[in-house]
């Protein structure tokens, strides 16, 4: 049983608290810190438990949801309790996170326990400081991220975050939302196969009951469409975009729920438009009543403006009325393409005339259509889906080991060479093996051909890292452990199954590697510490045997645990050549996984075979170098490394004879200049060596 502690202000909210439940059920032991009171869309809320549920109510300071804390005495309490996860349901950079991983750090018990973050921030904002320091140390403490939408995930990767997010959507009570023609005892996705009937006529003391005048019931026989609107009543929530859509098609009818700065204004500017007869104010809907309130409409409207500071972060209304069988209309704002796409209508924001035709279409036309595929989209929302992804985030970020076997996969990303390429492929080609070609050559399509090998041409040569994950995208065998291979490396499949027990040996190994051997049978060095400030220093002044610390094994021949590629991620494609394999390794070890060396197993590898400019190998190398030491130790991380490297090479250049010393000059040369500058312009190659003259042409 996967023990987690949750803490959430928003789960004051009883419908929020859906997932704790969901959780519960499947054999989680979660217990939830929450606030005591918050005001939740406007409205004072008040935690009142259910029975049986495991909530604790904290007092809070501060009103925003990034400007707040808690009282810490009681999370100082729960975090003397041992938990397999603590899930911070709150942004990286508020201050209610900074106070529970503060806590967390000084708590010995709790010090280790993986951490998973939530995020919903969907644009790319730079926070003032401290915030950004506080954003950027959550993520790098995070095991975990769950964010309700893509670019929110993305957002969070490109920040720091090790891993790979998990977008995983917002949650809704499939039994609470659903039709009306749907039993309180069946999903409403089991009914998708069931005609659609229309709602039953809502009573003038239902409507009246819920904030509104009785509005003219809509036969389904007649053209009139009832449209509706709920949220808060703002510019930017684009209901003057929805008034002037009613305006165009006099079939629309408009029911306008909600409260905000806008809504006196509403009424004249509906009037001016001359539809002032075909819209209803209902005002603030209670949410007990939100379910009748969908179950008036024909369509909903969510019609949303994105601002430079805004712009929607899921659409939840949009999945509730799904829910309820109510087709929806939306604009192309932020994450409600993602939500709504494919199951309902997305229209350019702003576009009022797309809008009103896509109502009209959406309400008339395609409603039943769209009534089937929103009830789908909505059941992958459902608490239950919601819970199963939340587990199977847990059970990443603890490394909960499987005991059913793993099958394996190779790839192989092939530039030319195809001889070379045919020794590698020949002792593996039994098993499933995919060869992205970055040189697109037809020999190499025609030796995977010849040897029964899937073969991906990628159309151009986007480097190691990015050829991996053209693979990676497009599995062979979806949940396998993925052995990578380099053309110019031959092992066994013997070896193979070496590699593969050794690593299902451990929980805890993400990567490992044979022993190596190049061909006059001379041992390489297959693992080494990370690369650091700390160990450029050591090796500019003689004493790089003395690093320690944690090690990687490089990536001429590596296996990767199925587990670990899943929560880690692909690799980062800004990385050409060289350090792709150290990069992803280290975000690895970031989230707790180790790697070692499998002596047991062998492998042949030539070293640089498909590459015959040692300048350019050389400016790859250390260009990668940089960009490592940039990503994860900073901009003056980079800086103390560079001059080490360059001292020490200036050093070499006057105390090394002949070829050595000039090779140390040429080091010097590369680390003042700058790797990644030097090897932008090896990358023209009409341009002369630019190292030649120690200066770039």
């Amino acid at each position: 049983m996967v023990r987690v502690l949750r803490v959430s202000h928003s789960a004051v909210v009883d419908e929020w608290r859906g997932r704790e439940r969901a959780l519960t059920d499947l054999g989680v032991d979660v217990s939830l810190l929450s606030a005591r009171r918050w005001n939740a869309g406007g409205v004072p809320v008040t935690l009142e438990a259910r029975p049986h549920e495991r909530v604790v109510g904290l007092r809070t300071i501060g009103t925003h949801p990034a400007l707040f804390v808690y009282d810490p005495r009681p999370i100082w309490r729960a975090l003397g309790r041992d938990w397999d996860v603590i899930d911070l349901h709150e942004e990286p950079f508020a201050l209610a996170t900074a106070e529970v991983l503060l806590l967390r750090a000084l708590r010995r018990r709790s010090r280790r326990t993986p951490v998973v973050l939530y995020t919903a921030q969907n644009l790319r904002k730079r926070y003032p400081v401290p915030f950004r320091w506080l954003e950027r140390w959550a993520l790098r403490s995070a095991s975990g991220v769950s964010a309700c939408n893509a670019e929110a995930a993305r957002i969070v990767e490109h920040k720091g975050f090790a891993g790979r997010a998990r977008v995983i959507p917002l949650g809704v009570d499939e039994q609470r939302f659903r039709p009306a023609d749907v039993p309180a005892s069946q999903s409403p996705a089991e009914g998708l196969d069931t005609p659609a009937s229309p709602a039953p006529r809502p009573t003038d003391a239902d409507l009246a009951a819920r904030g509104g005048a009785p509005a003219p019931y809509r036969d389904h026989a007649t053209t009139e469409i009832t449209v509706g609107f709920l949220g808060r009543l703002v510019p930017e929530k684009g209901v003057l975009v929805l008034l002037d859509a009613a305006a165009r098609d006099p079939r629309l009818r408009l029911r306008i729920a909600g409260s905000g700065p806008l809504a006196p204004e509403l009424a004249p500017l509906a009037t001016a438009r001359g539809i002032s007869d075909r819209v209803e104010f209902i005002g603030p809907v209670d949410p007990d009543d939100v379910v009748g309130f969908y179950r008036t409409l024909d369509v909903l409207a969510v019609p949303s403006l994105p601002t430079p500071s805004w712009t929607e972060q899921f659409g939840r209304v949009a999945v509730e009325a799904m829910s309820c069988g109510v087709p929806v209309v939306s604009s192309d704002a932020g994450a409600l393409p993602d939500v709504v796409g494919g199951a309902g209508v997305v229209v350019p924001a702003g576009d009022d005339a797309a809008l009103s035709a896509a109502l009209v279409d959406a309400g008339a036309a395609r409603a039943d259509e769209l009534r089937t595929t929103g009830l789908a989209r909505a059941g992958e929302c459902t608490w239950d889906a919601v819970a199963r992804d939340y587990l199977d985030l847990y059970r990443s970020v603890v490394h909960e080991a499987s005991d059913r076997p793993r099958e394996l996969e190779v790839i192989v990303v092939a530039y030319g060479a195809p001889t070379m390429l045919r020794r590698a492929l020949e002792p593996v080609a039994h098993l499933p093996v995919t060869v992205v070609d970055n040189s697109s050559m037809p020999e190499i399509a025609a030796l995977c051909a010849e040897l029964g090998v899937r073969y991906l041409d990628p159309r151009r040569n986007g480097g190691f890292a990015a050829g991996v994950n053209v693979a990676v995208a497009d599995r062979l065998v979806p949940g396998a452990d993925v052995l990578l291979l380099n053309p110019d490396a031959v092992i066994s499949a013997d070896d193979v199954a070496v590699l593969q027990r050794a690593i299902r040996a451990r929980p805890d190994l993400a990567s490992v590697g044979p022993a190596q051997v190049d061909e006059e049978g001379a041992a390489a060095r297959v693992e080494w510490t990370f690369p650091s400030p700390a160990a450029a220093w050591l090796e500019a002044v003689g004493l790089g045997r003395l690093q320690g610390g944690a090690r990687f094994v490089i990536g001429s021949v590596l296996l990767l645990r199925a587990e670990s590629l899943d929560q880690v991620g692909g690799f980062d494609e800004r990385f050409f050549l060289y350090a792709e394999e150290t990069d992803w390794a280290y975000r690895a070890h970031r989230l707790g996984w180790r790697h070692a060396a499998v002596p047991e197993a062998r492998a042949l590898h030539v070293g640089a075979a498909t590459s015959s400019d040692s300048s350019r190998r050389e400016a790859h190398f250390r260009a990668s170098q940089e960009r490592y030491l940039r990503k994860h130790h900073g901009a003056l991380g980079w800086q103390s490394a560079r001059l080490a490297q360059w001292l020490g090479s200036m050093v070499r250049s006057v105390v090394l004879p002949g070829e050595r010393g000039r090779a140390a000059r040429k080091r010097a040369a590369l680390y003042r200049l700058g790797p990644v500058r030097v090897e932008a312009r090896y990358l023209e190659p009409e341009l002369p060596d630019p190292l030649a003259n120690g200066r770039l042409a």
